[in-house]
């Protein structure tokens, strides 16, 4: 049950702001402008009680679904939709624009199957560029960008307090390597490996210096970056800037406004101040709060049966050394801003202190599993590392032609599979039908559990898409 504070408004006046940090406002049905939240990031420090967590999830939903307009400073006729800000060489004249964007009016014109927050059909496929100044690009040509389809976000949060843990060993890891080295005198090679997850080795020399020719699968700052299909996102605040500016043009003020850009209003649309840190952190509470996806038997026996035989099938083929069926994960604690966010996104250093979501509060996430040291197993179905997944013989993963943040064309975070049974079509364009030819597309690092599943008698492999067919969304 949610509490709502609702804010009257008289004509299209939205009222004073009421105690707590979120305010909810009722606008006239001739009011021009859509979002119906405001909230004081100054009043999210320390952990949050309970009834305001609960409050800032819903205006996240709210925010989540509303369609922006003009009057809330949608479009962006000067701005590009790259991550660093920066100006198109010739204002736009359309509000939208399939390739370079603004390309939908609210979140859940793409995140939207099989209910909000979830996945998306070939038709929201979306189109990403490096652009800078290049960015400048009208059509959908793959010279200029990489087509994409929707990830769901079901677990997000749970992903990004994974990828936060998983760095801060990292990072301890190298930190006791140099550590080691100046101590004997003598070059030190440490194995990176967080939560069963092997990232390859560094070498510490004993003045200091690193060797990370050896590291794999992670950038070599050792950040683990979870989000977007190549892993270039680490936190969900940090994805929620870069898709407001690219999909609806509403321009984040710890990125667009003035203090970072020089300009009150960056992209030229007449509206200053679009998006206050107070939404962003709605938005990301939000996401943070979306149930993991779990494993969901079949209520007939004899699918159930395959799919357990099915299960043993993924493990015997090596599908689970990737598609690692849960990671331990120590804290349920969400700091936003969090530890991993660089320049242009709101960090904790810009704020009296970082606000606290309890995941742990909230009743889905009571239910998950733990080991026996008292972690939670998040059962995501993978290892938040990059592979190389395409090879001469299997190159349909390898046909991008942009790189992206410097990560190889053939190389892409693992895709969690918890909720794969509800999110066709697959691969990161969305263009393939079937679980099936998804599977069969697997090269490079993956050629080996590929060929495995492929030489399997036909009952076998169809057991195994049954197993997959129970990693469920939540209903």
């Amino acid at each position: 049950m949610y509490r709502y504070k609702w804010a009257f408004a008289l004509a299209l006046v939205p009222s004073v702001a009421l105690a707590g940090p979120v305010t909810f406002i009722e606008r006239a049905p001739a009011d021009p402008a859509a979002i119906s939240v405001a909230v004081d990031q100054g009043q999210l420090q320390g952990t949050l009680p309970q009834a305001d967590l609960t409050d800032l999830i819903e205006a996240g939903r709210s925010l989540f679904a509303t369609r922006f307009t003009g009057a809330d400073g949608a479009g962006r006729p000067r701005a590009t939709q790259a991550i660093i800000p920066t100006h198109f060489k010739h204002a736009r004249e359309m509000s939208f624009q399939r390739a370079s964007g603004p390309d939908a009016n609210s979140c859940t014109s793409c995140h939207l199957d099989p209910m909000a927050g979830g996945a998306g059909d070939f038709t929201t496929n979306v189109f990403t560029s490096e652009g800078t100044e290049s960015a400048d690009f009208d059509n959908v040509d793959p010279q200029f960008s990489n087509e994409r389809g929707t990830n769901h976000l079901f677990g997000s949060g749970l992903i990004e307090l994974l990828a936060r843990e998983m760095t801060v060993d990292l990072q301890d890891l190298r930190t006791e390597a140099v550590r080691q080295a100046r101590e004997t005198s003598a070059p030190v090679t440490m194995t990176l490996e967080s939560k069963g997850i092997n990232f390859g080795t560094l070498t510490a020399a004993p003045d200091g210096q690193l060797d990370m020719a050896g590291v794999s699968g992670v950038d070599i700052d050792l950040k683990v970056r979870p989000f977007s299909q190549k892993g270039v996102f680490p936190s969900l605040r940090m994805f929620t800037l870069n898709a407001l500016n690219a999909h609806h043009g509403m321009e984040a003020d710890e990125r667009f406004g003035a203090a970072m850009t020089g300009e009150a209003d960056f992209d030229g649309d007449g509206f200053v101040g679009e998006f206050s840190p107070g939404l962003v952190s709605a938005l990301v509470a939000y996401q943070a709060s979306l149930q993991a996806p779990l494993q969901t038997p079949f209520e007939n026996p004899a699918w159930q049966s395959a799919a357990m035989e099915g299960e043993m099938a993924f493990t015997a083929t090596g599908c689970a050394t990737c598609h690692v069926p849960s990671l331990p994960l120590r804290s349920l604690s969400f700091a936003d801003p969090g530890p991993l966010d660089t320049a242009g996104t709101l960090s904790a250093s810009d704020v009296a202190a970082p606000a606290i979501y309890d995941l742990g509060l909230l009743e889905w996430a009571q239910k998950l599993p733990r080991n026996a040291d008292g972690d939670v197993l998040v059962p995501l179905f993978g290892d938040l590392k990059r592979h190389v997944i395409a090879d001469n013989k299997n190159p349909h993963f390898a046909n991008e032609l942009m790189g992206q943040s410097f990560v190889a064309r053939d190389a892409f975070m693992t895709s969690e599979l918890w909720g794969v049974a509800d999110t066709a079509p697959f691969g990161h364009r969305g263009d393939l039908m079937t679980l099936d030819e998804v599977i069969l597309a697997h090269g490079g690092d993956a050629v080996q559990s590929r060929d495995a599943y492929a030489a399997l008698p036909q009952t076998e492999r169809d057991n195994l898409i049954t197993f997959l067919k129970t990693l469920r969304m939540p209903q």
